[in-house]
């Protein structure tokens, strides 16, 4: 009896398209418990000239994110494609792309270490993380000796002028690879989403860390 053999395995299949990685990056993010209901937001650069971007529709569930849940808006947030309205942080991902030319993705999440550790340390200014191994997940970082800072900005709703705050930031620290707004969420970014979503991912295990080893502290 002649055994029928498997179908062939195409030999270059379509690679996932932008919004079908932060789509599931969201899905992931969500059942970790990092941006609960409707917060957090995520785009993809797809061009710098002119610029184009991939982004989340402002108000759907993190936890059902499909590809039809995201825009492609130009530089002044312009709707290419798509159906709904941009996130209302729109603004915070434009400025990011075009001070961080290396930046071809951004992540925003909502977790309750990373809030919790943005209000302990705001008068500090930044959340200072040294000595741990989960450092050199961080692009550039090859020991766990780094320090990284992560600069704690004031929440606002006025996102014009946050987005200006953050500018400066930017350009008055070299070599970063997050910022938070207080009380709110964690900005960070990669040259790719799989490298943004890594760095959430090891943002969100030091905050932990750090959280529940000042609690046992006490």
């Amino acid at each position: 009896m002649a055994v029928k053999s498997k179908d062939p395995m195409p030999e270059n299949p379509t690679p996932p398209t932008p919004a079908a990685q932060l789509a599931e990056a969201g899905r992931e993010f969500y059942r970790r418990g990092w941006v609960m209901g409707t917060s957090g937001n995520f785009s993809a650069l797809l061009a710098r000239k002119p610029l184009r971007l991939c982004i989340t529709a402002s108000g759907n569930e993190k936890g059902d994110l499909e590809e039809t849940n995201f825009l492609e808006i130009d530089e002044n947030a312009e709707i290419f494609q798509g159906f709904g309205k941009p996130s209302a942080e729109t603004m915070v991902h434009l400025s990011i792309y075009r001070h961080l030319p290396k930046a071809r993705s951004i992540l925003h999440t909502h977790s309750v270490w990373g809030t919790i550790l943005s209000d302990v340390y705001f008068e500090q200014g930044y959340v200072e993380i040294e000595g741990y191994e989960m450092l050199k997940g961080l692009a550039g970082v090859e020991t766990h000796e780094h320090i990284e800072r992560v600069p704690i900005v004031e929440n606002s709703q006025d996102y014009i002028a946050l987005s200006h705050v953050i500018e400066n930031v930017i350009r008055e620290n070299q070599g970063l690879h997050g910022i938070y707004l207080r009380r709110h969420g964690l900005y960070t970014w990669g040259e790719t989403v799989s490298e943004a979503r890594r760095h959430v991912e090891i943002f969100e295990f030091l905050f932990e860390v750090i959280g529940r080893s000042h609690s046992l502290a006490r």
